[in-house]
């Protein structure tokens, strides 16, 4: 068995390896060629939350074990720690334990970038991001390869992040990264949104984006937190990762379908769908466009493989 550790995950699952993964797993799971059993979220004593994410992907299965943790933002641990354990299918055997918490990271802003490709207009490269973390940046790792950002606006509750994070992306892509003061400031001329952290209630709304915005809803992961008013997802396309699972766990559908503003029919489709032509896409320049992301055992594992297999060469 091989332990894989974050260093040599982050060498190996490169956001433009991941990204085709992803794309073929995404595809795969609407083909039914996977088998995913909806995650065990059980919560701690501490205000952790320990999930189990299995899933079955072909060749290989087995689970994601991670903690999240919102206290150790903004400290030296990280806010999600765990280990992907990989099975092979021929004999059941294990076949390594990899860390999590970049696989995570690296794949969740690839499977927004497949979405931002999917969805956002052509010429969008104006990008701002609601969080200053480990995904903010992953997020904008990804999206960078599938539209030319220009501008990326940052806000963070704590405004020392998104100091740290302007100065840091600044250097490493040569691009403009300005800090915001609130969230209306950061997203107002945004072509593209990212929301990427762990609210409790939606600070989102309709009135703070333009018409023609792309949202990449995926801080929450959920049936009790969420990011996007009601207001806003009714005024959207909205598109998901796994829309069974979308409509079990996302407090973004499951609320305002509560509260009348939209009905189930409301989800046009997964990303996989889109990727497979079953659903349609974005229709006008002026359409709003959400994807809307509770995160898939499926990526874990489809990651997990291809860090397990690069590791081999």
């Amino acid at each position: 068995m091989k332990i894989i550790e974050e260093e040599q995950v982050r060498k190996l699952l490169t956001p433009e390896k991941c990204m085709d993964v992803m794309q073929k797993t995404l595809m795969d799971l609407e083909l039914g060629k996977c088998v995913m059993p909806q995650r065990l979220i059980c919560r701690m004593p501490n205000t952790a939350a320990l999930g189990f994410m299995p899933a079955y992907t072909g060749d290989y299965f087995g689970a994601k074990v991670i903690t999240a943790y919102e206290p150790n933002m903004g400290t030296g641990y990280p806010s999600h720690i765990g280990y992907v354990m990989l099975f092979e299918s021929r004999h059941c055997t294990v076949c390594g334990m990899i860390e999590a918490g970049s696989i995570t990271e690296i794949r969740t802003g690839c499977v927004s970038a497949v979405a931002t490709d999917l969805l956002a207009e052509k010429n969008a490269h104006k990008m701002a991001v609601i969080g200053a973390g480990a995904q903010a940046r992953s997020h904008l790792a990804a999206i960078r390869l599938v539209r030319k950002i220009t501008e990326v606006t940052v806000y963070d509750k704590n405004p020392a992040a998104s100091e740290l994070y302007a100065e840091e992306m600044k250097k490493k892509y040569g691009i403009s990264v300005k800090t915001c003061g609130s969230v209306e400031s950061a997203v107002a001329d945004a072509d593209i949104i990212c929301t990427v952290c762990p609210a409790k209630e939606a600070y989102l709304t309709k009135d703070m984006v333009k018409l023609g915005v792309h949202i990449n809803a995926v801080g929450t992961f959920s049936p009790t937190t969420r990011e996007v008013a009601s207001d806003l997802i009714g005024a959207a396309r909205l598109y998901s990762d796994h829309t069974p699972s979308c409509r079990k766990e996302s407090w973004e559908y499951l609320i305002p379908l509560k509260e009348g503003i939209i009905t189930e029919s409301h989800i046009i489709g997964s990303v996989g769908e889109l990727l497979l032509g079953k659903v349609p896409g974005r229709q006008s320049k002026n359409d709003i466009t959400v994807f809307d992301a509770l995160g898939l055992a499926v990526e874990d594992i489809s990651s997990a493989e291809l860090v397990y297999l690069e590791s081999k060469k």
